[in-house]
């Protein structure tokens, strides 16, 4: 194998995997170093630079950081990353002046952006320093798009999302609330450079069984009942509720119902528990508050009696699954079941919508009604036309909206200043040695043994009686200090210096995964299997220095190492050092010590 390009900057990237995990690959560890020190304000701005809003995403983002957290790799939980955002949030001071301050110099370039979802809103942000005239068209009252619509004031208080999305809208924003746009020609018809589409995925998908055009007026699509809900158009519903679906969308129906009259909520799914798409803290929830989840049950017919919705029969199947993993539903023969209700929600999918963009404009689109787009770019086929969220490429999440409208914002401003799209900017990256003496960091490198600690919930018999009361707490400051220790710095890299290794093997005593070896070299897949210990996980890389002076190489498993120093403090020559990787993905601007916005 060839030696390690770490000059690479997706090198140490890649090593930093809570950080790589997440679409607006937000500096993980550097926050959380920040939240242990209790400075709770550094660490909400480094949030806010990636993700915009890390006091909604401490509370609803999927956590794509935390599968991939390396304290997991260890045979424990990982780190509670979301929940830590959270009290970066909850507990930070005055920002506002520490954001991009208007107003702005006008650069002569006007934008709309359609739709007033997270992506929407990430392009205002990131454009608006650099002197765009933005205009915000939303059929809502209030900006924040499905983060408002989709997410109950339960698990996102309306305060806190008014909060993260006034920051932007003070920018300069201009608004544009209950208007809905319904020609894409009328728009393109106004005097804006490019226009930028960000309305989500907002047709729910119905299920048109036997029964259902009778029935039609107690069956409600989940995404237009949650947003009924959060505008107050729907205050109750029946005592028995179905809700058919597995998903996120699904979860926040029965626990919704719940608190609007729903005594008893039952969670229909036709496929395994396994397969849910829910996340399992959503389904845990759901459970929680006495939900009860009904697995491998495909619904078959609406039962109506006297021109009203009675129930709901079901059959019964068993999951078979191919070697490629395809999933076949197979009936079991057992009898169906019919399960009453009085009032059955359809949560089973979403999927694009774009009625008011006319076929003619020269924007393309593919299967699924998706607009055809560079995915680095996120171009239309009508060059100033850009989307971005789930409006381009199908229902996802707020995160990877957010990452989408980083992106987006850079096409834009590229576009806008003739330059080529593809000609991307590099991220920013800086690698420092963190020693203070021979064995001295910088930070706190002590391996915290305590398992992941616990979110406290609100009790049930309080939080059931009204929608807006939130559920889940909050890490105090304490718990959140214990769970920040928890952290292996895994951006603090263990990084190698060939020409000063005496081969002492020092190293490989001390390294508590035995992570480190020094042998011949060899082709990957056979080296994988005779180092110390095999390096079985091959979606991470391996360490591989310069040759030595006895024809060996380091090696060291990427995967394992739990960067905890003891490498680089047993190194009698210092051929090991601890350094900190900083990686900030390109946005339109960089901030300056002061606050204030460059380009």
């Amino acid at each position: 194998m060839k030696p390690t390009n770490i000059n690479d900057p997706e090198y140490f990237h890649k090593v930093v995997d809570c950080q790589y995990a997440c679409p607006a690959h937000t500096p993980v560890p550097e926050y959380i170093r920040l939240i242990a020190a209790q400075r709770y304000t550094e660490a909400y701005m480094i949030n806010w630079e990636s993700n915009v809003f890390p006091g909604v995403l401490g509370r609803t983002c999927d956590r794509p950081c935390e599968p991939a957290c390396r304290r997991g790799r260890v045979e424990e939980e990982p780190v509670a990353i979301c929940r830590l955002k959270r009290v970066a949030a909850d507990n930070k001071g005055e920002v506002k002046s520490l954001m991009p301050q208007g107003p702005f110099t006008p650069n002569g370039k006007k934008i709309a952006l359609i739709g007033g979802g997270p992506a929407s809103l990430t392009v205002a942000r990131d454009l608006a320093p650099l002197g765009y005239e933005l205009h915000l068209y939303d059929e809502w009252k209030k900006g924040g798009g499905m983060m408002r619509t989709q997410i109950p004031a339960f698990r996102l208080p309306e305060e806190v999302l008014d909060e993260e999305v006034n920051y932007i809208l003070d920018m300069g924003i201009h608004t544009h609330f209950n208007t809905y746009v319904e020609s894409m020609k009328e728009i393109l018809e106004k005097d804006y450079d490019v226009v930028f589409v960000g309305t989500g995925a907002p047709r729910g998908r119905a299920l048109k069984l036997p029964g259902y055009e009778e029935a039609k007026a107690n069956i409600q699509i989940g995404i237009e009942y949650l947003a009924n809900v959060a505008f107050e158009h729907t205050d109750k519903i029946g005592e028995k509720v179905i809700v058919l679906g597995g998903g996120n969308t699904a979860m926040d129906c029965c626990r919704t119902s719940k608190r609007l009259g729903g005594k008893d909520v039952t969670v229909v799914v036709r496929s395994p528990r396994k397969d849910m798409k829910a996340s399992p803290w959503e389904i845990e929830d759901a459970e929680r508050e006495d939900i009860v989840i009904l697995n491998n049950m495909p619904p078959k017919e609406f039962v109506v009696e006297n021109g009203k919705l009675k129930g709901v029969i079901f059959g019964k199947v068993r999951a078979e699954y191919a070697e490629n993993g395809k999933r076949t539903l197979i009936p079991t023969g057992e009898p169906d079941v019919f399960i009453e209700a009085d009032d059955v929600i359809i949560a089973i999918g979403q999927d694009n919508a774009f009625p008011w963009i006319e076929r003619d404009l020269g924007i393309e689109f593919g299967k699924w009604d998706i607009p055809v787009l560079d995915k680095t770019t996120f171009q239309s086929t009508l060059p100033k036309v850009f989307f971005g969220g789930d409006a381009a490429f199908g229902p996802e999440n707020v995160i990877t909206a957010v990452a989408h409208g980083h992106h987006a914002a850079i096409s834009i401003d590229l576009f806008c200043n003739e330059k080529n799209l593809m000609d991307r900017p590099p991220p920013m990256t800086n690698l420092v040695s963190q020693k203070m003496g021979i064995h001295e960091w910088t930070y706190d490198n002590y391996i915290a043994i305590d398992p992941r600690y616990q979110v406290p919930h609100e009790d049930k018999s309080i939080s059931l009686k009204d929608r807006k009361i939130e559920v889940e707490l909050g890490f105090d400051e304490k718990v959140g200090f214990k769970e920040a220790q928890r952290c292996l710095n895994c951006d603090v890299q263990t990084v190698f210096e060939t020409n000063l290794c005496i081969e002492c093997d020092a190293c490989t005593d001390v390294c508590p995964t035995d992570c480190i070896t020094f042998t011949k070299n060899g082709e990957e897949e056979e080296l994988r299997t005779r180092l110390n210990a095999p390096a079985l996980n091959l979606s991470q890389d391996l360490y591989i220095s310069d040759v030595l002076p006895t024809k060996r190489v380091m090696i060291k498993d990427e995967d394992v190492c739990l960067h905890c120093g003891l490498c680089a403090e047993r190194c009698p020559t210092a051929a090991w050092d601890m350094k900190k990787y900083l990686y900030n993905t390109p946005k339109t601007y960089n901030f300056n010590e002061t606050g204030s916005c460059c380009k």
